[in-house]
């Protein structure tokens, strides 16, 4: 199966060119992990609001919080980059840091934002229908948070290669996008779950552990968002290669 393929590639990728895949992300990524590591060490407080525990946020807290924001939202655009270059470009990283490239970030940052939009939008309108169904037949309302993810992740791929377009430059639309992947629905529906599975498994243990807030669960959390955060790129840049460039995934 195609979908099988490209998810398989988009691991080869990050294995045999393990070294490369940190240069580009690790320096980055430990920034995208400060905020984590500042909680593990300073957790707010917690107060009761309606019976329910809420955290505590002072002006000193939410400010370094959004300090974080921050800094995590331009080290993720800087590996995507980083990566999407290094694979389709092969613009080797010289040094612990990718090349700086300021314009294609802030491309990539307003493509993302304009993808998250349409997916949002197009997942509403699509439980109107699917809510109408479950209304006649409510045993099947236990699989409408499955049904709604899955669309959201069909969608993010069927449209998710103008990101790497972006990171290189190429503007593509998004109506292209969805022409480019046209009669594709079954390997982009594989691929998805396939993504989903494979990110719900990693988070399994962190699950079964007793204790997620525990210091091992961290380390274990940082080190499995890592390999999830860079195949994550991974695909959309061998989506892009295949579709887009028609490269193969042999």
């Amino acid at each position: 199966m195609k979908g099988w393929q490209i998810f398989t590639h988009s691991v080869r990728l990050v294995l045999s060119n393990l070294g490369h895949a940190l240069r580009v992300s690790l320096v980055l990524y430990l920034v995208v992990a400060v905020s984590q590591i500042a909680t593990f060490l300073n957790p707010p407080e917690m107060t009761m609001m309606d019976g329910i525990e809420m955290p505590m946020m002072s002006t000193e807290y939410a400010t370094q919080n959004l300090l974080f924001a921050i800094l995590a939202i331009i080290s993720s655009l800087w590996i995507a980059v980083g990566w999407h270059r290094f694979v389709l470009a092969e613009e080797y990283p010289k040094g612990w840091l990718p090349q700086w490239h300021g314009s294609s970030m802030l491309s990539y940052l307003g493509r993302s934002i304009l993808l998250g939009i349409l997916v949002v939008i197009s997942v509403a309108v699509a439980s109107i229908p699917i809510g109408l169904v479950i209304a006649a037949a409510p045993g099947l309302a236990l699989f409408l948070p499955f049904v709604m993810v899955g669309l959201g992740v069909y969608l993010f791929f069927r449209l998710g290669v103008v990101l790497p377009g972006a990171a290189l430059s190429q503007k593509i639309t998004f109506s292209a996008a969805w022409t480019a992947t046209k009669g594709e629905n079954g390997t982009i529906i594989v691929l998805a779950v396939l993504v989903v599975g494979a990110s719900f498994l990693l988070q399994l243990p962190t699950m079964l552990s007793g204790n997620p807030n525990s210091l091992l669960s961290l380390i274990y959390g940082l080190v499995v968002n890592w390999f999830a955060t860079v195949i994550g790129i991974s695909v959309l840049t061998t989506l892009y290669g295949h579709f887009i460039e028609k490269r193969s995934i042999d």
